[in-house]
């Protein structure tokens, strides 16, 4: 009787192993030459993703730990017209609907709950066109050092975070910066220090945290947008020129310092604005339903 008993646990651990177990995959691209522009595409529909600086010689390296052994990324490469073109691909063979993506976003209770997680590394000596499109999950980009002139991120209900650590502006003159949220969270600090030439961030229902430091190299137009929620900005200091346009309904509850100028029609400038700066910054406010903190 114990035998069988033995038996039967030993038999249902391993009917449960294969369940719960990881498997580690490892993407590099190694090609060197043939190229001045990285291109790369990084779809995952759940999972927890780190993006970051890291100096190994090669354009692109990043090691994954995926819960399921029967969802395995698609990963491609090929260098075309000057340009290296890298992608993976991480489909959902589960159909999650939508009620199921709701209830990880309002019932998950940890920070590993979403199964697969993702170490990007991205080397200071190439030049990179970024696109992401994430489902479920959470996302960390630290861009210092590294050299981006376009980076797009589309999320289904996936909290990011992004940030300029080493707070040394991108090399290179950033055409678009975009972060569009269909339920989540941006929190963005140093963006100033992305060099873009224009800023689009764009949530659903959610919250916008956005923090500007005082080196501006270039002028930028910066869209904040917001259905539900609310929009939180930490502006440079008042001798930096900026210009601030807010646009929202009788439901939505505005903060604004006092050291702004009150132009009329809801707009706002710093003391330092001038129309004519290299260095203008303007801030484009959209929000139906919430809040605007300006500080």
């Amino acid at each position: 009787m114990l035998n069988k008993l033995c038996l039967l646990l030993t038999l249902v651990t391993g009917l449960h192993a294969p369940l719960d177990a990881q498997i580690t995959k490892e993407f590099v691209v190694k090609e060197k030459e043939g190229f001045n522009l990285v291109k790369f595409d990084f779809s995952s529909y759940k999972g927890t993703s780190v993006v970051a600086k890291k100096s190994s010689g090669q354009p692109l390296k990043v090691h994954a730990h995926l819960a399921k052994v029967n969802i395995l990324p698609s990963f491609t490469q090929n260098i075309s017209g000057k340009i290296l073109n890298t992608s993976i691909d991480h489909r959902n063979v589960e159909s999650e609907n939508l009620g199921k993506t709701l209830s990880y976003r309002l019932f998950s209770e940890g920070k590993n709950d979403f199964d697969h997680s993702w170490f990007i590394d991205l080397d200071p000596g190439y030049l990179y066109d970024l696109n992401f499109n994430l489902g479920i999950g959470k996302t960390n980009f630290d861009l210092s050092e590294i050299p981006v002139s376009k980076c797009k991120i589309k999320t289904a209900s996936a909290d990011v975070s992004l940030d300029y650590s080493a707070r040394i502006p991108n090399s290179v003159r950033m055409d678009t910066m975009m972060v569009a949220i269909k339920m989540g969270s941006l929190e963005a600090s140093g963006l100033n220090y992305s060099n873009a030439e224009k800023m689009i961030f764009d949530v659903n229902y959610g919250t916008l945290d956005l923090s500007f430091d005082d080196e501006i190299r270039g002028g930028s137009t910066v869209w904040a947008m917001v259905g539900a929620g609310s929009v939180n900005i930490d502006l440079p200091s008042d001798d930096i020129p900026y210009i601030i346009r807010v646009k929202s309904t009788a439901m939505c509850r505005t903060s604004i310092p006092k050291y702004l100028r009150d132009l009329g029609n809801k707009t706002y400038a710093s003391r330092g604005y001038d129309k004519n700066a290299d260095n203008l910054l303007v801030f484009l406010i959209d929000i139906s339903v919430g809040s605007v903190s300006l500080k």
